[in-house]
C-alpha cells in the first residue's frame, strides 16, 4: 500500500482553505493519486521528478518514490504563481 505524507507548506495552505467543496475536491484527488501514483503530469527541467494534478484553478504538486511506496504532497499553488 502506498503511504501519503504531507510537506509542512502543503499543510499550512490546506488548513487556510475555507471552502469545504474545494477541500473535498483535493481529498478526492489525493485518493486518486494514492490508487494510481503516476496519474499526475510529469514535470521537466528544474521540477524534474515531481508530478502535478490539476484541481481548477490550482495545481497539486507531489513526488512519488516507487521503491519506498511513498508519496509526498509538496504544494498547492495557482498556475499564475508558478
Amino acid at each position: 500500500m502506498v503511504i501519503i505524507e504531507f510537506d509542512s507548506l502543503f499543510e499550512k495552505k490546506f488548513k487556510r482553505i475555507k471552502n469545504k467543496l474545494f477541500k473535498e475536491k483535493i481529498k478526492k484527488q489525493l485518493l486518486k493519486i494514492r490508487n494510481n501514483p503516476e496519474i499526475g503530469k510529469p514535470m521537466k527541467f528544474t521540477r524534474k521528478g515531481t508530478r502535478e494534478v490539476y484541481i481548477f484553478p490550482y495545481r497539486l504538486s507531489y513526488v512519488y518514490f516507487e521503491e519506498k511506496q511513498t508519496i509526498i504532497i509538496w504544494d498547492l499553488y495557482h498556475k499564475d504563481e508558478q
